[in-house]
């Protein structure tokens, strides 16, 4: 279903309020580190340097920023004002106004971005689980990508082992992803709906203009993007789920579970 105005209203408030503190939750968060620089490195296999992409739900830039570095020109865009104040923030920081900017826009009005502008479009971190139905972005991808383009989405789906896990210990907790008209969030104490996506309903939604290009779990048996301290207090058996984690990410049917997964589609034009 496509989000009412209130819906996208309070998903702004949220993540404006959340702003101030959202890098901080990222420093010496050893998983999260991992699991962004999969991300970049997954964007890196099919989209070549000094390619130009477009962000949706940008946060406050982290992502566009370690993209800038690796030569990528980014236009980030973000439904939160406070989200892209922090990016222009690091923009001025780091002066990075050749390679970066930043729009405050909801990914469902691009429409108001000019057409055939970017090599990929890319969203991190479950930012587009703030929707239930995705087919009203994808309408309005072909627009904005050159031929060949490459759509980079890391969405969290349905089945994720390690909440699974918990079922035992907090069912509402384990089993959370699989309410049908989703559940809701509470970010700095604004509730808004979320949804949990399968990989191969997302597929099937991009139709006959895309193909697949490249799908692979995003921390399938390691902690979630949530745990901040399984790494520190577990150093031994956190490496070994990685080193398995990362053999296990393209297996067949696993690479669709996980925290996240990270699907990658090619615009056939």
């Amino acid at each position: 279903m496509p989000p009412t105005e209130l819906h996208t209203r309070n998903v702004a408030a949220a993540f404006s309020r959340k702003a101030s503190v959202y890098d901080a939750f990222g420093e010496d968060h050893v998983n999260l580190e991992r699991m962004r620089t999969k991300v970049y490195d997954h964007i890196g296999r099919h989209v070549a340097t000094g390619s130009h992409l477009l962000e949706l739900n940008a946060g406050t830039g982290l992502d566009a920023m370690r993209l800038a570095a690796r030569g990528y020109h980014i236009h980030a865009t973000d439904v939160s004002a406070g989200m892209v104040a922090a990016i222009e923030e690091k923009i001025s920081t780091h002066q990075l106004q050749d390679q970066l900017q930043a729009q405050t826009l909801s990914f469902m009005d691009l429409d108001q971005l000019p057409p055939t502008q970017y090599d990929a479009i890319y969203s991190n971190s479950g930012g587009l689980n703030c929707v239930g139905d995705l087919a009203p972005v994808i309408k309005q991808l072909p627009r904005l990508l050159r031929p060949n383009g490459i759509v980079t989405w890391v969405i969290m789906p349905k089945f994720c082992p390690w909440e699974l896990l918990l079922t035992l210990k907090d069912p509402k907790v384990g089993l959370r992803r699989w309410h049908r008209n989703g559940v809701l969030a509470n970010v700095e104490g604004v509730q808004f709906r979320t949804w949990y996506h399968p990989a191969k309903h997302v597929q099937r939604l991009f139709g006959g203009r895309f193909a697949l290009a490249d799908l692979e779990a995003l921390s399938l048996i390691t902690p979630t993007a949530d745990n901040k301290t399984f790494a520190v207090r577990q150093p031994r058996l956190y490496n070994a789920l990685v080193t398995l984690d990362d053999v296990l990410s393209h297996a067949p049917l696993l690479k669709r579970w996980g925290d996240f997964y990270i699907l990658s589609m090619r615009f056939l034009g």
